[in-house]
């Protein structure tokens, strides 16, 4: 048996919690790796928080100033070098786009090191997919992305999401929510199929755990009528009765809602209330102007009718709520389409997992505060096209 089928083996026979002490098994075993460790990103994508016996023993990591950062930042492999006797590897943990973390393994010597590279980055992705697998089993993944406690509502949201970032030879996805350890109703969606991606952008109301409840009742619904196969615009009219039958119309939420066809790029939308869509194509930034719609469960038994755009290879769409577009800042004015213009054509060069947080990033100086009075939501979408 080859080592790396070794270590694949080790990894998926092992207990969901013991993950880590598997990988560190088997690759101190059959790579003679001196230490390994396994870091999450935790929910502000801010650090790399240690997986290591809880309570941790280990401090956390920078994620914008540490080599380890810098290997989770370029999701590239990442050498470096602790003493002339002594290489240490950095390895993305991510499974299909989704970028969990990232696994440090020190060997004895720099050739080995580079010997490895190959193999080691390979045994950080099946580990990827084991951690994602074993989160149905254990709590301890989840514990360990934790800077801070969350919220009961961000418990509820977070359980929501499918992940943070995809990525397909069609397309890249990445997005945030920010105050990520105290969100409310805020929330993103998708799901792709051989020929079709379904994004959902959803701009929540009110706070705390009622707006959390809303925001999973549609998000559910959403779902449920997309699983049966129905159209956009049924999806809509769907989700809209099951919320306005619980809430009567007192409550109720926008969702911006889009299908695209992989093979052509052609999108299906649904503008059902107050997330903004940006396009950048060919340099230039503009809000995409789009039809208009009731939100989600305003009124009984509304009907939702869909719109045609094209998105062309090389196109970047960035999708925000209203608690990015409408924060203000100490002196009162609103962030706007211009400064999201700015905030776009400034992180151009950045992939799309890193869009939304850089952008939010430039949110948090224009508030002039950490701490926001709204769920501030950013989904950047980058279309390779077929």
């Amino acid at each position: 048996m080859n080592r790396f089928v070794a270590a694949e083996r080790a990894l998926r026979t092992a207990a969901p919690h013991e993950l880590l002490d598997a990988v560190r098994r088997v690759l101190t075993e059959q790579y003679a790796a001196v230490s390994v460790e396994l870091f999450l990103a935790d929910y502000g994508l801010t650090v790399l928080q240690p997986v290591s016996v809880l309570p941790h023993t280990m401090e956390p990591i920078s994620v914008h100033n540490s080599a380890a950062g810098r290997a989770f930042g370029s999701q590239e492999p990442y050498a470096e070098s602790v003493r002339d006797d002594l290489a240490r590897l950095h390895l993305p943990v991510t499974v299909r786009g989704d970028r969990l973390g990232v696994l440090s393994v020190t060997l004895p010597d720099g050739e080995q090191a580079q010997g490895s590279l190959a193999e080691l980055s390979d045994v950080a992705q099946v580990l990827a997919h084991e951690v994602v697998v074993a989160e149905r089993d254990t709590d301890v993944y989840m514990q360990a992305r934790r800077k801070n406690r969350l919220t009961l509502a961000a418990e509820m949201q977070w359980q929501l999401l499918p992940g943070r970032s995809c990525a397909r030879p069609e397309y890249e996805l990445g997005a945030q929510l920010e105050p990520a350890y105290a969100i409310f109703g805020d929330n993103f969606d998708w799901s792709a199929t051989a020929d079709h991606l379904m994004l959902y952008v959803t701009n929540g109301m009110g706070e705390g755990i009622e707006a959390s409840l809303l925001t999973n009742l549609a998000i559910s619904a959403l779902r449920n009528a997309r699983r049966a196969g129905l159209s956009l615009a049924d999806q809509a009219a769907l989700a809209d009765q099951a919320v306005y039958a619980h809430y009567r119309g007192s409550s109720y939420l926008s969702v911006l809602m889009l299908d695209f066809e992989l093979a052509t790029g052609r999108v299906s939308v649904v503008d059902a209330g107050s997330p903004r869509m940006l396009r950048l194509r060919d340099g230039a930034v503009e809000r995409v102007e789009l039809e208009a719609q009731l939100p989600l469960g305003m009124f009984d038994e509304t009907d939702y009718g869909s719109q045609e755009l094209c998105a062309e290879p090389g196109d970047r769409l960035v999708f925000v709520s209203d608690g990015v577009y409408g924060v203000s800042s100490p002196e009162g004015e609103a962030y706007g389409d211009a400064a999201l213009v700015r905030a776009i054509q400034a992180t151009r060069l950045l992939p799309a997992a890193e869009v939304p947080r850089a952008i939010l990033r430039e949110l948090t100086g224009h508030r002039g505060q950490s701490a926001s009075d709204d769920d501030a939501l950013v989904v950047c979408l980058d279309w390779l096209g077929r």
